[in-house]
C-alpha cells in the first residue's frame, strides 16, 4: 500500500483571529505545522494546537519563520545568520513551552524559499535544528523543498523530507508560482484531490505548462488559509482512500 503525508500550515492566528479552520483541519491531516509567532500565532494558539494534536494524533512540526507579523512572513527579510538562528531558535523554544512535541520543523514563507537557495540563511537553520535534536536525543527532519536547505541537513546529519504543494502552482523547473502571479493558487477541489492521488502514486505533479514535475514528495501540503481549504483537505483524503492510499506521519 501506498503511503504519504498530508501536512498543513495551521494555529496561523493574528491579533487573536485564527486564519484558518483548525478544529475541521486536524480531523482529516496526519501532520501540522504549528506558526510559533514568528508570522502568526500566539502562546494560546500554540498550546490549542498542541492540545488538538494530541487528542487527534496529528504530528507536530515547528513552523518557524523571518520575524515579520506584518507581512506574514511572506517578505523577504535581511538578517544576518546570528540574528536568524536566534529568532528561529526563540520560535521554536515558544512551541515547546507550550507544550508541544516537534516531531519535525519546516520553514515558513520567505524564509522557506530562502533557505532553497541560500546557504547561510540554510546554515542557520540547521544548526538550530540540529541544536534541538541534540536536546531531545534524536534527528529531528526538516521539512522543504530540494535546495540548499537538503545540502545542510545532510551535512548535520538530520533527516530532509520532501513535499509537494497540493494548492499551488508549478513552474516547469519544479519551483512554485510565486504569489500574487496568475496560476499561483489552486481553487478547484477535484483538481486538487487528483492531484493528490497522482503525486502519492506517481510522484509528479502537473506544471503550469501543461508537462510534469517529478516531486518524489513524502508529504502533501495544504495551506489552511486558502479559501475553501476544509474543502479540499476532506475531498483530498476521500479521494486518497479511495485510491488505496495511506494517509500517515513519517515522523
Amino acid at each position: 500500500m501506498a503511503v504519504i503525508d498530508l501536512n498543513a500550515d495551521l494555529g496561523e492566528t493574528v491579533d487573536g483571529v485564527a486564519t484558518a479552520d483548525d478544529a475541521a483541519m486536524f480531523e482529516v491531516v496526519s501532520s501540522a505545522s504549528i506558526a510559533c509567532g514568528g508570522h502568526a500565532g500566539d502562546d494560546r494558539s500554540m498550546a490549542d494546537a498542541a492540545r488538538r494534536a494530541r487528542e487527534r494524533g496529528v504530528a507536530v512540526g515547528a513552523h518557524p519563520s523571518y520575524p515579520d507579523r506584518a507581512g506574514f512572513g511572506r517578505r523577504a527579510v535581511s538578517l544576518p545568520p546570528g540574528e536568524l538562528r536566534a529568532s528561529v531558535a526563540g520560535q521554536l523554544a515558544a512551541l515547546r513551552r507550550a507544550g508541544a512535541d516537534i516531531r519535525y520543523v519546516k520553514p515558513h514563507g520567505a524564509l522557506y524559499h530562502a533557505v532553497t537557495v541560500d546557504a547561510g540563511q540554510a546554515d542557520a537553520v540547521v544548526a538550530v535544528v540540529a541544536e534541538l535534536s541534540e536536546r531531545v536525543g534524536s534527528p529531528l527532519p526538516i521539512l522543504g523543498l530540494d535546495g540548499a536547505i537538503a545540502r545542510a541537513a545532510e551535512r548535520a546529519g538530520l533527516p530532509f523530507v520532501r513535499e509537494a504543494f497540493l494548492d499551488r502552482g508549478y513552474r516547469p523547473d519544479g519551483t512554485l508560482v510565486p504569489r500574487g502571479q496568475r496560476g499561483d493558487l489552486l481553487h478547484d477541489s477535484a483538481l486538487v484531490a487528483r492531484r493528490a492521488v497522482r503525486l502519492a502514486l506517481d510522484g509528479v505533479v502537473e506544471a503550469e505548462d501543461g508537462g510534469e514535475v517529478v516531486a518524489g514528495a513524502a508529504s502533501l501540503c495544504l495551506h489552511g488559509d486558502t479559501p475553501a481549504a476544509v474543502e479540499m483537505a476532506r475531498a483530498v483524503r476521500a479521494a486518497l482512500d479511495a485510491a488505496g492510499v495511506e494517509v500517515r506521519a513519517p515522523w
